[in-house]
């Protein structure tokens, strides 16, 4: 039998990196500094272990399903977010408000694709088949809900560097509660007997409507800072 590991690779990996290049490709006024965007996507990756320990062992105590619905949407979001806002947020370079949303991206997409490496790759120990299905459907659903879900506290980190201290962290903190909202939700249609139709027809392409205003607003906030 073929040696299908790089074919599977490959499959895993393709996900963050197109939806990496399509997030980066938004920031059209002043692109963001490869090395800092592809520092943060590693960062992302950097933390997926660390995460997925601690959550496996708050499995233990409350469950899995406790765990899928609380304990991953608040641990994965914080841990994306640390990522971003202990380093390039503290730079010169985040300088507009659409680089959160950029950012939150590139954190999110380094978390989602080693993820999907090692979730691939665990199916492929029972079946090809079901390696090949995980990462389709993990391509299309949860590679770019990571994303979404991102995208919601990286606008407020946007949005917040351009505000006083105090009413910027109140900004940040509800981006992160939508954001934890909306990975508990997803998780939890996920999992449900009849929530997956709904998942994919009604919860994703609601998220995506909502990313894509944050990030017209954000552009066009970007542009008057620019211009004025």
């Amino acid at each position: 039998m073929a040696d299908v590991s790089l074919p599977l690779l490959l499959l895993a990996l393709a996900p963050g990196v197109f939806w990496l290049v399509y997030f980066y490709s938004r920031d059209r006024y002043e692109p963001e500094p490869l090395s800092w965007v592809l520092t943060v996507y590693l960062l992302g990756m950097a933390v997926t272990m660390p995460v997925a320990i601690l959550e496996g062992g708050l499995e233990l105590a409350t469950g899995s399903f406790i765990s899928a619905i609380l304990v991953a949407p608040v641990v994965e979001e914080l841990a994306k977010y640390l990522v971003v806002r202990k380093t390039v947020y503290e730079s010169q370079e985040f300088d507009e408000p659409v680089d959160g949303i950029v950012y939150a991206a590139a954190a999110g997409l380094g978390f989602a694709t080693l993820e999907n490496v090692i979730y691939v790759f665990s199916s492929y120990q029972e079946s090809l088949v079901l390696a090949l299905e995980t990462g389709l459907l993990r391509g299309v659903l949860s590679v770019p809900g990571h994303v979404l879900f991102s995208a919601m506290w990286g606008y407020a980190l946007g949005q917040a560097r351009f505000l006083p201290v105090r009413r910027g962290k109140a900004v940040i903190f509800q981006g992160l509660l939508i954001a934890m909202a909306a990975h508990a939700l997803f998780n939890f249609l996920l999992i449900s007997d009849l929530g997956f139709a709904i998942l994919a027809l009604v919860v994703v392409p609601a998220l995506w409507i909502a990313v894509h205003r944050r990030i017209r607003t954000s552009l066009e906030e970007s542009s008057f800072r620019q211009y004025r």
